[in-house]
């Protein structure tokens, strides 16, 4: 079932098991946005909990280009029709064949949310800030500690082996601090819910760090 994570904000996990677990986020105002749509395989789990929420998305934002973030795009698409931001980096053969309405940049901003590029995991992928929510989607600039085997309630980079180019997603992480927000909502392993900021400011500038 979803879980409301933040004040008309719901985690609907879509598949879990294996140490693994595969969400998308469903913002329900002010206009009903899905962050991400999850595997293809998964569209069933992702209409029962939209369906638990009584909220059809009218706008669907993607983050990256993963399977485990675009798979289920045109399932979305087919059924509820809504509007469709994607990176502008994202190539087409990632979606589907879905033809977005809106292609974001860096900066761009899709209702309240600031599109901000933090390649690295993906040269795609983006994360989106939400000041007057105070929280980020991380989309998978960082993943929950609890990922690696490690205590939940803190951030890490994604691991290498998922990944594009850990040095430039570190390097990435630091436009995430140009902002104000308390939550981090990452895709796998546990969100930050409380001193995202602190905890990910700790983990940029660790001690000693070279200037």
């Amino acid at each position: 079932m979803p879980e409301e994570v933040l004040p008309g904000v719901h985690d609907v996990t879509v598949m879990e098991g294996d140490g693994r677990r595969f969400r998308v986020y469903l913002f329900e105002d002010p206009v009903p946005t899905l962050v991400d749509t999850g595997l293809g395989g998964t569209t069933d789990a992702l209409f029962e909990g939209l369906d638990a929420l009584d909220v059809e998305p009218e706008r669907v934002v993607v983050t990256h280009n993963d399977g485990d973030h675009t798979g289920g795009l045109p399932a979305v698409v087919d059924k509820y029709d809504p509007e469709v931001f994607v990176p502008e980096q994202t190539e087409e053969s990632a979606l589907g064949g879905v033809d977005p309405d809106v292609r974001y940049g860096d900066g761009d901003s899709i209702g309240d949310f600031e599109a901000v590029h933090v390649p690295g995991h993906e040269p795609d992928n983006h994360a989106l800030v939400d000041e007057s929510r105070g929280v980020v989607v991380a989309g998978d600039a960082v993943s929950g500690s609890d990922q690696r085997g490690l205590p939940a309630g803190y951030l890490l980079l994604p691991p290498a082996v998922y990944s594009d180019d850990l040095n430039e997603a570190e390097e990435s992480l630091e436009r995430l601090l140009d902002y104000e927000f308390d939550a981090v909502l990452v895709f796998h392993g546990s969100s930050v819910l409380d001193g995202g900021r602190e905890k990910l400011d700790a983990f940029v500038n660790f001690p000693g760090k070279p200037s």
